[in-house]
């Protein structure tokens, strides 16, 4: 088996399991209990926050463990919103190709009020910072814009973005979801005031996650009940996971240039094997994204077909066709970079990682070839396009 998508998940690190195990087993106290017991596991508690602070260039006190990135972005976009409509100002900036867990937040937001803009990231997927600045108004209370997109890869220019919050007094919030782990990220150096990340993207556990927020930035809570977290966040901590996410966040931030190294060729081999398929197109910027990214459109197939097709040869990748949740409705991030439904439909996401080898992305090439092949022959779609009866999108 080949596994492409370590967007959507990462095999976790030895190193971070036996932590998690030793923290099952050994140490599995309540951090809030006031005996010896469970003031080792607080201990270990603020072990970890302090470590995964350091990784980010925070100070622990900044750090709140949360169930994930969109718990993270959740918090981070209501606080931000409660904050400016007590001044007055209910105007947000994001964009159109955001995950989820922001754009539908941002929907409830503008329900009660809200006036929410929604930048273009162009066809390269990438937002400018003079589009940010054009942007922003008197009464504008939060700017969100994702470190790096999730489907197609593509990286912004977040400390530039950073920079021109700060000067205008605007609190800025990025997803770094697909960031943190992969990137050099420092929360100071970026202008960052509130940053959501999640442990199961750099080879952590699932179900645990982080919302960085600068001193001074007051957090309203989305879960209530008990005072763990600062009186920030109710439940008891995870403690296994938390230290399964410190040792893999340590463990992947001392890698980042050797993993970049390995990655950048290896995506680069497979952006050229795939681009000699006739009427296909990488999706985003060529060099301004994630090492391990490639995300292709091909016209005349659907990318449902694709991937199961994938599947019985071994491959595990994903695509940016929403139909596998059950709907039809293509990637709203390929629509947001301009992509036409038709060819939307037909995309492939492979992220790559560090047991990839040339000889998996040469059978990944090859793989897609001829699957693309086989269903653009059974495609009426297709024969309308090579008869002449619709116009094609791509050049051959």
């Amino acid at each position: 088996m080949i596994y492409a998508d370590n967007a959507a998940t990462t095999k976790m690190s030895k190193k971070a399991i036996d932590e998690m195990v030793e923290y099952m087993e050994g140490c599995y106290g309540n951090p809030s209990s006031l005996y010896e017991f469970g003031q080792e596991a607080k201990v270990a508690l603020e072990d970890a926050r302090n470590r995964i602070a350091a990784c980010i260039g925070a100070d622990a006190k900044e750090i709140f463990f949360t169930s994930g990135g969109s718990e993270a972005d959740n918090q981070a976009i209501f606080s931000a919103a409660k904050l400016g409509e007590k001044h007055g100002k209910k105007h947000i900036i994001s964009t159109a190709f955001e995950h989820h867990a922001v754009l539908h937040t941002l929907e409830r937001l503008k329900k009660q009020g809200f006036d929410v803009e929604l930048l273009d990231v162009h066809k390269c997927g990438v937002v400018t910072p003079e589009q940010v600045r054009a942007a922003i108004r008197p009464d504008t209370c939060l700017v969100t814009i994702m470190f790096a997109n999730n489907e197609i890869g593509t990286v912004q220019p977040i400390k530039e973005i950073g920079e021109i919050c700060r000067e205008k007094g605007v609190l800025f919030h990025t997803d770094a979801v697909q960031a943190v782990g992969h990137l050099p990220v420092n929360v100071r150096e970026q202008n960052i005031d509130l940053l959501s990340l999640s442990a199961h993207k750099f080879h952590g556990p699932k179900g645990i996650g982080v919302l960085y927020a600068r001193k001074g930035v007051v957090l309203d809570n989305v879960i209530n009940g008990g005072a763990q977290e600062r009186g920030k966040r109710a439940g008891t901590e995870n403690l296994p996971a938390i230290r399964g996410m410190a040792v893999a966040l340590e463990e992947a931030v001392g890698n980042i240039d050797s993993y970049t190294a390995k990655l950048i060729p290896l995506r680069n081999r497979l952006i050229d094997g795939l681009n000699k398929i006739p009427y296909s197109e990488l999706n985003g910027d060529a060099e301004k994204r994630l090492a391990g990214n490639v995300n292709f459109c091909f016209e005349g197939i659907e990318g449902e077909s694709l991937l199961l097709l994938l599947d019985d040869k071994g491959i595990c990748a994903s695509s940016g066709s929403a139909c596998t949740s059950g709907s039809l409705d293509p990637s709203h991030v390929l629509l947001a970079i301009g992509r036409p439904h038709e060819v939307a439909h037909g995309s492939l996401r492979l992220t790559l990682g560090e047991d990839t080898t040339a000889e998996d992305v040469d059978y990944i090439v090859k793989s897609v070839t001829e699957v693309v092949t086989y269903l653009r022959n059974m495609s009426p779609f297709w024969r309308d396009l090579v008869n002449g009866k619709r116009p094609h999108v791509f050049a051959e």
